[in-house]
């Protein structure tokens, strides 16, 4: 798994669990979109453009400069791999996603981007997962590494927005049979891709 298409790949999986994933920032999409419209739910669709940039730059220098310690490389993709296996579970046992809107406060986008700051999420994927694939395209080259990010937030930022028009006109496709199944789907796809992270660490390890 080490051709330009791969890295393609794993950013359109990534971005999609992550776009449609039940999380703090899609709790925010939906209010938003709810109370105040579509237009508000795009809104804080796309914090994550502004707020990842900081977390990819920091996790990056941190891991390319332990790039030669294969121990330490190892156990990052195997805490990669809990990660995505924790992931694939929770999308495996998803039933849809029933929100209580009326506890959540009307949201900004500044809002939107202090909450994403605050989320754990986007920092344990970035050094567990998202910046080791991203090093691993780079060392391929630099289109592998620019269509990863480019597939990752187009899906993960593109999938919010989707919902975001979708539940503006339906509340009910939270529950449908079409979300339920499309988690799912990803979950399994994140588990294959746990036991790849798994494979990758051990190598490191041995």
């Amino acid at each position: 798994m080490t051709s330009e298409l791969t890295f393609l790949f794993s950013g359109i999986v990534f971005g999609l669990s992550g776009g449609l994933s039940p999380g703090p920032l899609l709790t925010l999409v939906i209010s938003e979109t709810l109370k105040h419209g579509i237009k508000e739910g795009v809104k804080v669709a796309v914090a994550p453009l502004i707020t990842d940039l900081p977390i990819i730059l920091v996790t990056i220098s941190l891991l390319s400069r332990l790039s030669d310690t294969d121990s330490v490389i190892g156990t990052i993709f195997l805490c990669g791999a809990v990660f995505l296996a924790y992931l694939g579970y929770e999308s495996l046992v998803f039933k849809g996603s029933d929100m209580d809107i009326r506890q959540v406060k009307p949201q900004s986008l500044k809002n939107g981007i202090i909450a994403n700051f605050l989320n754990p999420s986007p920092y344990l994927f970035w050094l567990s997962v998202g910046s080791p694939t991203l090093l691993n395209a780079l060392k391929l080259n630099l289109f592998s590494a620019a269509g990863f990010i480019f597939c990752f937030y187009l899906f993960l930022v593109g999938s919010k927005i989707l919902l975001a028009v979708i539940i503006g006109k339906s509340r009910a496709f939270l529950k449908s049979s079409h979300y339920i199944l499309t988690v799912r789907f990803l979950g399994i796809i994140l588990l294959i891709f746990a036991a790849y992270f798994f494979i990758i660490g051990l190598k490191h390890w041995m």
